[in-house]
């Protein structure tokens, strides 16, 4: 049984970005883990971490994250994956990012999450010894995307990767931050195409997230008109041979 996983900042960006490409390979017989880095709960938030929760509606007591992460399982199972992996490190707003603006700068001097990331990732890809990887480009030019995709580049990973379109960040602007383009440039630009089944999975996976749906797209109907807009399409590009054949994927 082939393998795929799927490597995801924040609890939600594979399913927006990939979830359809993910739903068709567990369809064709694929073991598909999507594993979130970025998941641990902190006790007793504050200043503009506790605001990125009330700004949603949530209480300053509610356990944000532990919501957010009972929302991904809901969308592995919508995907029809393998239950979530949840790696315990902490969002931007616990490592001294204090405003919106910070989170698309600039990494910080004193960010150093990706040195920590880089062993919990090659711990991760040897249990799982996966055919393929999939991990965002960054576009956005989020920090915690930022410091996911060095913490992969900085190992010496013997599987392909489908590096995504980090969606909506695509969508948002027409000319979005893409702070990481030069290690891309040149790769091979697969493109998939979703059947109707993938897409409605897709679609019910990412709507899982319920927490995020208003923040994200104004709700539930901005969601299914951002993803119509899509047209059934999941754009990557890709590092390494593609030793495997995955259905619908046109390799560019």
């Amino acid at each position: 049984m082939p393998i795929a996983l799927a490597l995801s900042p924040h609890l939600d960006d594979a399913a927006f970005s990939c979830g359809g490409l993910l739903a068709g390979l567990a369809r064709d017989g694929w073991r598909v883990v999507m594993a979130t880095l970025f998941t641990g709960s902190v006790a007793d938030p504050t200043g503009f971490a506790l605001a990125c929760q009330l700004d949603k509606g949530l209480a300053p007591e509610v356990d944000y994250m532990a919501l957010r992460r009972d929302e991904d399982v809901r969308a592995a199972a919508a995907l029809g994956i393998a239950p979530p992996v949840h790696l315990p490190f902490r969002e931007a707003p616990h490592r001294g990012y204090g405003a919106p603006p910070e989170l698309f700068s600039e990494t910080r001097a004193d960010d150093g999450i990706a040195g920590d990331l880089a062993p919990a990732l090659a711990d991760l890809i040897a249990a799982e010894q996966p055919d393929l990887i999939l991990a965002p480009q960054a576009i956005g030019g989020h920090v915690d995307h930022v410091q996911a995709v060095r913490a992969l580049r900085g190992l010496a990973v013997p599987s392909p990767i489908l590096w995504w379109r980090d969606f909506p960040y695509t969508v948002r602007e027409s000319a979005p931050k893409a702070p990481l383009a030069a290690l891309f440039a040149g790769l091979p630009e697969p493109v998939m195409r979703l059947d109707p089944e993938a897409q409605a999975r897709k679609r019910a996976a990412c709507a899982a997230y319920a927490s995020q749906i208003g923040f994200q797209f104004g709700g539930v109907a901005g969601l299914d008109a951002r993803l119509a807009r899509e047209e059934g399409l999941e754009r990557f590009r890709l590092s390494g041979p593609l030793g495997v054949t995955v259905p619908g994927l046109d390799a560019g």
